[in-house]
């Protein structure tokens, strides 16, 4: 689970455009963009030289889970489910501000039953949960929480620059 650009289990493929390899924002004129077609809708938020990126992002999603009726929850399980995405992209985003100089740009993709999360950012690391995992002592969490709460992850190279596109699915609630 979790390996650089493996197929995750929904069928979705490495990247939510279909093309295989990352997108790149070019010229977006804000911060924030929308993007929708067959089965999906992706949301954008440019990170790269803002400040309190961990919080923008995280209500970024917020407001896209409401749009898209996740939010208000219904149920417990919804609002479970929502609170598992929320937690995913902070670990992701802090990830990227811990060891790569900070995010670029999040993603955040519905599709039919899952949600996709993308944080890219110009780091040369490869985001691994840390092994063996040591409950009771603080930090290096954040990967390891991500594999537990995920359907799937992994990390795909940027082709054109350097960097990477750490990526995460959840399941859509019921």
């Amino acid at each position: 689970m979790g390996a650089t650009q493996q197929q995750p289990p929904s069928g979705l493929g490495p990247e939510p455009d279909g093309s295989g390899a990352p997108s790149t924002r070019e010229g977006a004129p804000s911060r924030a963009s929308d993007e929708r077609g067959p089965h999906r809708e992706t949301r954008r938020l440019a990170l790269d030289g803002a400040s309190g990126v961990v919080p923008l992002a995280r209500d970024f999603t917020r407001q896209a889970l409401y749009d898209w009726g996740w939010l208000p929850a219904a149920t417990a399980d919804r609002r479970a489910a929502a609170e598992d995405v929320l937690l995913v992209v902070s670990e992701l985003v802090t990830n990227a501000c811990l060891h790569a100089d900070g995010p670029d740009e999040l993603r955040v993709s519905l599709h039919a039953k899952a949600l996709r999360l993308e944080v890219t950012d110009r780091g040369s690391g490869q985001p691994a949960p840390r092994t063996p995992h040591r409950a009771g002592r603080p930090g290096g969490h954040g990967m390891f929480i991500v594999q537990r709460l995920c359907l799937d992850w992994g990390v795909q190279r940027l082709q054109e620059a350097s960097g990477k596109t750490v990526w995460a699915e959840l399941a859509a609630p019921a």
